[in-house]
């Protein structure tokens, strides 16, 4: 069963839950960008030192194509149309898989249907939609979550329903056990430790007890908890 407040607050856009991951890759790091939320942080790293890999076979891609950029040969993981950027090659998936599980990525930053409070991540299958627990979309993100040295899960903080999403214990199926490293949503940013969820920021106008209200786990708050950097 999935635990659910009652509570919602108002969060950042996902474009700001993209931006905020965006400031926390370092210049010269490889990064692989997952379905949904991931796909955003393109729009926000150019002029940056960051290389960008798309699992299709893609390196160096830049910020989404508009218009007579498009190209449906250049996509992203949720096939949409990117740019290429100076430099940018392309190869096989079994070249790009090989990167993957080889280690190249430093980052991976991956949509998230649940995380624990140990970083394990769910995200390839949804029960509540109906489907059996053996059907789902599981893509690249198994290969991703443990290849990748950091993973950075991107979410909304509650589902629609106001099931939490951050939990004491995944309900959904796992994708990778204790592989996620940071977790930015649109009302904080939380860093996994040994000792639990480390609260270190919140969202304009929220509190630690706003946040701690609609998730599962006790948080730890920093003492050095500030407003989300944007």
């Amino acid at each position: 069963m999935v635990a659910k407040t009652n509570k919602r607050f108002q969060g950042v856009a996902r474009e700001l839950i993209a931006l905020r991951i965006a400031n926390e890759l370092p210049d010269g790091a490889y990064v692989n960008l997952g379905i949904g939320i991931p796909t955003l942080v393109s729009n926000w790293i150019e002029g940056r030192d960051i290389i960008l890999q798309a699992e299709i076979g893609m390196l160096n891609t830049g910020p989404l194509a508009t218009e007579d950029e498009i190209d449906q040969d250049c996509i992203n993981a949720s096939c949409q149309p990117v740019t290429e950027m100076p430099g940018c090659c392309y190869f096989s998936d079994c070249e790009s898989f090989a990167m993957i599980r080889g280690g190249k990525m430093d980052v991976a930053v991956l949509g998230a249907l649940q995380v624990s409070e140990k970083g394990d991540l769910a995200g390839w299958n949804n029960p509540e939609r109906g489907f059996p627990e053996h059907v789902g979309n599981i893509g690249g993100s198994m290969d991703l979550a443990v290849g990748a040295k950091k993973v950075i899960a991107a979410m909304e903080h509650v589902t629609t329903k106001g099931d939490f999403k951050i939990v004491k214990k995944c309900t959904y199926p796992v994708t990778a056990v204790n592989v996620v490293k940071m977790i930015v949503t649109d009302l904080a940013v939380m860093e996994v430790t040994e000792k639990g969820l480390l609260l270190k920021e919140v969202a304009p106008g929220l509190t630690a007890e706003d946040v701690q209200s609609v998730t599962e786990p006790k948080l730890i708050i920093s003492p050095d908890l500030k407003e989300m950097a944007l």
